[in-house]
Order: structure tokens, then C-alpha cells, then sequence
């Protein structure tokens, strides 16, 4: 056998080893993914159960033409309903928003991890000064305001993670929306707080993950 050939032959047992590993490899990813997907599966992750307990309105007034300024704390709690699934909350803005538009500006939550069945409260101050809004919206929130009732949205967004055992996900998207009816013209549904008008409110909120 010359030389050549003798390479050659070489050379078709590298490629054969090489085309071998890569199907031991794939095999193994596969199977690892449809382990991470059995185990997903059986255990049913559940997102996450917001409720909006109330809110303290300190100002929400148009203070100029077309400009919004509120001063609002929430009291925002999170229930995770998971029997075997922590839940990491790395990256969570709370803002308030009217008829879609973003009226002040996002608060950052701390991170923090929620256990099995456990309970997490945040209380955060929504502030917006001298916000401009659409000439629209001004006529909405006074013919709202007048009729007694302004319906704001608390809006959670982030990212979280979740836990099963010791293997942790990669980040999904949280988007919280949260109804809250501020009745202006019934002071008989609301608490003095000192300035301060505080709303109990227990609304579900819709949690989209």
C-alpha cells in the first residue's frame, strides 16, 4: 500500500471518529432537553398569583393643559401556587399607566427568590411630575374624575426564573396588569392618610409569563 493511500485511509478514520462524536453528542443533548422536558412537564409550573391590595393617592391631578402629576404607593402582593418550583424575581419595574399611557416613571422592586407557596409584598411610591399626556387622555381623566371614578393600571414588568431542585431556567418575561378603580367621588370607600387618600382594593391582577 503506497503512502497515499495509507493517508488517505487516515484521513476516513478521522472523519468517520469525528461524525461519531458529534452523533454521541447530539444523542446526549437530546436526551438531557427531553429530561428538562419530562420533568417540566410533570411538574406543572404554575405562574405566579398577583393581587393589588390597595392604593395611597397623595396627588393625581392635571397641572397644566396636558400634563399628569401623581404620587401614588401600592401595595402589590405576589403568591407562587408551585408545590416543588422556587421563583427568582431578578429584574421587576412597577409604573402606573392611564388609558394605556405610561403615567409615572418605573420603580424598581429588590430581587428577591419566592419559595414553594410562599408570599412576597412590595410597596412601592409611583411617582409622575408635570407628565405630558395626550390632549385626549386630559378630556378623558376630567369627564372621569368628574363622574366620580378613574380607572388606572399598575403595571409589573421583569423578568424571573424558574427553580426546580437545583437546576435553575433561564429568564422569562413577567408582564403584570392590575386594575384599580379610584373612586374620587366616594370618600365613604376610601381612609384618610393624613394628605393622603388610601383605597383597599383586592384586585386580581392578569399575569401574563
Amino acid at each position: 500500500m503506497s503512502a497515499k493511500d495509507c493517508g488517505h485511509h487516515h484521513h476516513e478514520d478521522r472523519k468517520r471518529l469525528y461524525h461519531r462524536f458529534l452523533s454521541v453528542l447530539l444523542a446526549f443533548i437530546v436526551l438531557i432537553l427531553f429530561i428538562i422536558l419530562l420533568v417540566w412537564l410533570i411538574l406543572r409550573p404554575t405562574k405566579p398569583h398577583f393581587i393589588l391590595q390597595d392604593a395611597t393617592v397623595y396627588a393625581f391631578n392635571v397641572s397644566s393643559p396636558n400634563t399628569l402629576t401623581s404620587n401614588i404607593q401600592v401595595t402589590v402582593s405576589s403568591r407562587n401556587p408551585n408545590d416543588k418550583i422556587g421563583i427568582y424575581y431578578d429584574k421587576i419595574d412597577v409604573y402606573a399607566s392611564y388609558h394605556g399611557q405610561q403615567i409615572t416613571l418605573p420603580t424598581l422592586l429588590p430581587s428577591t427568590y419566592q419559595g414553594h407557596k410562599d408570599i412576597t409584598v412590595w410597596s412601592p411610591f409611583l411617582y409622575g411630575s408635570s407628565v405630558p399626556i395626550a390632549p385626549f387622555l386630559t378630556v378623558a381623566l376630567n369627564q372621569d374624575q368628574i363622574a366620580g371614578t378613574v380607572l388606572i393600571y399598575i403595571r409589573v414588568d421583569g423578568r424571573i426564573r424558574w427553580k426546580v431542585g437545583t437546576f435553575i431556567t433561564g429568564r422569562y418575561h413577567l408582564n403584570v396588569n392590575c386594575p384599580a378603580y379610584i373612586n374620587f367621588g366616594n370618600k365613604n370607600r376610601a381612609i384618610a392618610v393624613g394628605s393622603a387618600i388610601k383605597y383597599q382594593l383586592v384586585m386580581d391582577c392578569n399575569v401574563d409569563v
